[in-house]
């Protein structure tokens, strides 16, 4: 048995290997912004604990906290 960090493997892509594992994983984050767009969906500036930079995601995405 090894330990491996996902960004060091060659085949198939990382990103792959990394949304096939851990794509259905709900993590917390703090929302910083939205954005309407007008017509279009809404999305979310979301600022995540442990990532340099904030993600957008459409705001439907979203699971509010208890």
């Amino acid at each position: 048995m090894v330990h491996l960090r996902i960004r060091d493997i060659y085949l198939p892509d990382p990103q792959e290997v990394a949304i096939s594992m851990c794509g259905d994983l709900l993590v917390p984050g703090r929302v910083v912004d939205v954005s309407d767009r007008g017509s279009e969906e809404p999305l979310a500036v979301v600022s995540i604990e442990g990532l340099d930079r904030p993600v957008v995601i459409a705001v439907r995405h979203l699971v509010e906290l208890p």
